[in-house]
């Protein structure tokens, strides 16, 4: 992709790129961002010790005894659906990180061009002013 498609002078094709995402791909950024906080891990482990507390100490309320089978299954899903969003998220991300180089190689291209302008000017100058001498 070229880094002006899609965009105005003054935006960056990143902005443009954020706003051409479908309702899967801003979910999953914001699912792997959330999944990948500190938040998430304390919740979890709360949940987790909760889990174990209850079916330990609450002798009446034991649906998951002690080997926790349901408990390997609950975290074997999770693990089979966090696994594939956050290979989505990290390739959409690896896709902004091309899109950015290119960006800015085009205007370190054009930055470049520009520096050679300004050295062509300032020889031209030297040149007319040798010449004035």
């Amino acid at each position: 992709m070229k880094p002006t498609q899609n965009t105005t002078p003054d935006q960056h094709p990143i902005t443009a790129h954020h706003q051409n995402l479908t309702f899967g791909q801003r979910a999953s950024d914001y699912m792997s961002t959330f999944m990948g906080s500190w938040t998430f891990l304390f919740a979890f482990a709360g949940i987790l010790l909760i889990w174990i507390a209850v079916n330990v100490y609450a002798y009446w309320m034991q649906w998951d005894p002690y080997p926790f089978i349901l408990l390997n299954l609950v975290l074997s899903c999770l693990a089979s659906v966090q696994a594939p969003i956050i290979m989505m998220s990290e390739n959409r991300q690896a896709q902004r990180d091309r899109m950015a180089a290119q960006y800015d190689h085009a205007v370190n291209r054009k930055a470049e061009r520009e520096i050679q302008n300004m050295q062509k000017d300032l020889e031209e100058i030297k040149t007319l002013i040798k010449n004035l001498k």
